[in-house]
């Protein structure tokens, strides 16, 4: 699983006289006239060609469409922008005449939200936490109200900390990232991202005055309090990576150039996180890779504090450590291919020899997560491509599981800040069952449920799911989730299906409510998820064989999976659709070059689809460090032969293509617009089918889209619409 106001007019002054244009993508932005042919139908826009010879050590390719490319932060050559318009314009002309469904569905889906609706709250340090939407706005609101962990005071009032909706006026984009309050409850920081770019500012505001005091602009999301209350912690931004740079510390009131580098990680190959442990005692930095990590420590008593090395780097060796009670809890991989939970005293905690299991290493169960209370150990475990919680005691043993009703489902531990509350907060949700919220009370087990999605004239008893498996052509059992509307569907091999796919970085594609697919369902159509190799959905191997020189499996399996549900009559041969974003966008792309022949359409969102390419050059956001993903194919000819095979850009062919939508945003830091620009370019040249290929152009946003809660319908009802018609349903 891509300023300062002299400054401002420097850049722009050098852009103009460079023949740039801003890409603001505001809705002021005027898209040109769409060509149309003798019957008055639009025809797609044409890029021009130009050589440019990719060069590596394993070989040179051509690429005719490289010129689209513009690596520019805030504004790309007009030549570039104009093609971008041209495509976003004759997208919009194509699906004109289906406005009125898209429209149809947009308030068909909205009608489902509860407008005025909050989170369930949740109890830290003498106060109550909550985020709250107001009816009609997009953005959330952070609320939060003194109490004890039995509950709120019933005099006290409620606060706003933060309304993001206040901060989002004059942004075409917003979005909140890291909320945290200082250790005394007077001060509030976060992060904000105006962009879409993961390029933040963090803000700090008095609670007590409302002013905000203090701003360092540069930043990534995490922030960490210091136990003083005027130092934070916080990673700078590569400026060209767009990932994680040095960890920094601020003192509230001093200038940002006077911040201190904590520490600067020189191999780009690895990313960097910051936390606190759940007893506050210490900040840890990790540096990680996918086959490895290592664990620095400060203690947050003392944030000027050189960092020290607590758990060196070992190949092949992944180890993430949390502290309470002067005790350290490890999930580690050593002689642990699914991890294990280890318990050491905190004067022991280097030592890996007097580390004792308090889980074991177990063939049919992954450990994925914990989180440490002072009455016991939430553990997130993995089995049979299900997560479940299991608590256990400090001591060890089996504990107990929070049962579940559900074939196939999706659980998760929540956000559990304060060690001392009795209960661990657990979220659950299944393809037909809504998210719910409930807190397990660490001694007994009882469960309470705090807070299920309202879903508006939604009746779960009308909709049915269940867990199938479909075989691999290499003998393997891929897991596919299944939901559909009783009244509506019927297992007859004439319904349409739309599947949905990901399986890359090891992140499982866990079976969730879709309050958007409702409609689709309520259409006869039935949903899916194809759970991958790649993801870690059935364990580490699953992960492992899904990546690297094994990534043809993530797409075999897709295909595989799709040829079970036309098999067992899940679906009609004819109207099959399929959708996936990012490396999902990559599975769909290679799929499309496979097997196109087994969809009627696909949505191919923020696809990484150029991934030869990207993977060849190390400027580009996220390649050094996703080299131990796909392969480092400068290093190696095998893994530049192996990622030549399947890139969807490399291997578009003169044939047939299903139809397609492809997505992509201006701003997006994690796969450059230009991948799928240059991918829909070439397909349109190489195809031979009259099937629609779209490109949908967001001019203001990055690799999530719309940041408002109301503007991201619009993009799930446009692939809705778009699939609809292909499969003959026009209401």
């Amino acid at each position: 699983m891509r300023t300062h106001r002299n400054l401002f007019w420097i850049v722009l002054m050098a852009c103009l006289n460079a023949g740039c244009v801003a890409g603001s993508g505001t809705a002021s932005d005027t898209l040109p006239p769409v060509q149309r042919d003798a019957q008055g139908n639009p025809t797609p826009p044409v890029a021009r060609q130009e050589v440019f010879v990719v060069k590596s050590p394993h070989g040179e390719r051509m690429d005719e469409y490289y010129w689209l490319r513009d690596d520019h932060p805030k504004a790309k050559r007009a030549e570039v922008m104009n093609h971008l318009r041209a495509e976003q314009a004759y997208t919009e002309a194509m699906l004109a005449r289906l406005q009125p469904l898209q429209d149809a569905l947009v308030k068909e889906i909205r009608a489902r939200i509860q407008e005025d609706d909050s989170t369930a709250p949740q109890h830290d340090r003498g106060w109550w936490y909550w985020v709250t939407y107001r009816t009609g706005q997009e953005h959330p609101v952070y609320m939060r109200r003194q109490g004890g962990a039995s509950g709120p005071e019933r005099a006290a009032p409620e606060r706003v900390m933060i309304d993001a909706n206040e901060l989002a006026k004059g942004h075409d984009y917003f979005r909140v990232s890291a909320v945290v309050v200082s250790p005394d409850g007077n001060l509030v920081a976060w992060t904000q991202d105006t962009q879409g770019r993961r390029t933040h500012e963090l803000l700090v505001r008095d609670l007590r005055s409302g002013e905000i005091v203090d701003r360092v602009p540069g930043a990534l999301e995490s922030v960490v309090w210091a136990n003083d209350g005027r130092t934070l912690f916080y990673l700078r931004q590569d400026p060209q990576l767009l990932q994680s740079g040095p960890v920094c510390r601020h003192e509230l009131g001093t200038p940002v150039s006077q911040d201190t580098i904590v520490f600067d990680e020189p191999d780009k190959t690895l990313t960097t996180r910051i936390d606190a442990t759940a007893s506050r005692a210490w900040l840890t930095i990790q540096t990680e890779g996918y086959n490895e990590n290592e664990l620095r420590l400060v203690p947050l008593a003392d944030p000027s504090a050189k960092p020290v090395i607590a758990l060196p780097k070992v190949a092949g060796v992944r180890n993430y450590a949390d502290h309470l009670d002067g005790k350290w809890v490890i999930r580690t991989n050593q002689q642990a291919r699914n991890f294990r939970l280890a318990l050491v005293p905190e004067e022991a905690f280097s030592n890996v020899a007097a580390w004792k299991d308090v889980v074991a290493h177990r063939t049919d169960a992954a450990v994925d997560g914990f989180a440490l209370f002072k009455q016991g150990i939430a553990v997130s475990e993995r089995a049979d491509a299900n997560p479940r919680v299991r608590v256990i005691p400090w001591s060890g043993g089996l504990g107990r599981v929070v049962p579940v009703q559900e074939s196939a489902y999706s659980m998760a531990l929540g956000d559990n800040p304060d060690p001392s509350n009795p209960f661990v907060r657990v979220g659950f949700t299944s393809m037909i069952t809504p998210r719910t919220v409930i807190d397990v009370n660490l001694a007994s087990g009882e469960q309470t449920v705090r807070k299920v999605q309202p879903v508006l004239g939604y009746d779960r008893n009308q909709y049915e799911t269940i867990r199938q498996w479909a075989p691999s052509r290499d003998g393997k059992r891929i897991p596919v989730s299944i939901s559909w509307r009783k009244d509506a569907w019927k297992r007859d091999g004439s319904r349409p299906i739309l599947i949905e796919g990901y399986g890359s970085y090891g992140y499982p594609s866990d079976a969730a409510f879709d309050l958007a697919g409702v409609s689709l369902m309520d259409r006869g159509f039935a949903l899916a998820t194809a759970h991958v190799r790649g993801g870690a959905d059935l364990g580490q191997d699953w992960y492992e064989d899904g990546r690297l020189l094994n990534k043809r499996n993530t797409f075999n399996d897709f295909v595989d999976a799709t040829d079970f549900l036309v098999r067992e009559k899940w679906a009609d041969p004819k109207r099959v659709f399929a959708s996936g974003g990012s490396a999902g966008g990559l599975l769909m792309g290679a799929v499309a070059n496979m097997a196109g022949d087994r969809y009627r359409g696909l949505g191919v969102h923020v696809p990484f689809v150029d991934a030869l390419t990207t993977m060849l050059d190390a400027s580009i956001p996220l390649t050094t460090n996703e080299w131990t993903q796909w392969g480092n194919p400068i290093e190696s000819k095998e893994a530049y032969a192996y990622i030549l095979s399947y890139s969807p850009y490399d291997n578009l062919q003169a044939k047939a293509y299903p139809a397609m939508l492809v997505t992509t945003g201006v701003w997006d830091s994690q796969v450059g617009y230009f991948e799928p620009a240059k991918y829909v370019a070439r397909l349109r040249r190489l195809k031979t089918d009259s099937n629609p290929l779209l490109l949908h152009v967001n001019m203001a946003a990055g690799h999530g889209g719309k940041s408002g809660r109301f503007e991201r319908l619009a993009q799930v009802a446009r692939e809705q619409a778009f699939f609809l018609d292909l499969a003959g349903i026009d209401r």
